[in-house]
């Protein structure tokens, strides 16, 4: 029951994730959405796939996925980020603050 749970929980940022890229306004907005809420919603199916399994094959497959998934993903939208900006793609007017303008000078 818990594993089902966690998995819900996961399936449901997955969600929120694939809306998130739907509606948000640019490229920056849209890769933040989809790194944060899909890694952890990744993360969370895992976890409820290690709960449901336990220390099986399955279960320590999961459990070496998710650091894995973890560090691979946020470098992923990092650097997809930097050179997005370094390319010159234009932030939404409604973003209120480019932290990459000090940086790239």
């Amino acid at each position: 029951m818990a594993a089902l749970i966690v998995i819900s929980i996961g399936v449901l940022f997955n969600l929120f994730g694939c809306i998130g890229l739907l509606r948000l306004p640019d490229v920056y907005n849209r890769l933040q959405a989809a790194t944060k809420c899909v890694t952890l919603g990744c993360c969370s199916i895992l976890l409820g796939v290690l709960i449901h399994f336990g220390i099986t094959d399955a279960g320590i497959k999961a459990l070496i996925a998710i650091p894995l998934l973890f560090f691979s993903a946020t470098v992923a939208a990092h650097a997809l980020v930097r050179g997005t900006y370094h390319f010159g793609v234009k932030m939404s007017d409604k973003s209120v603050k480019d932290d990459y303008k000090e940086a790239v000078k």
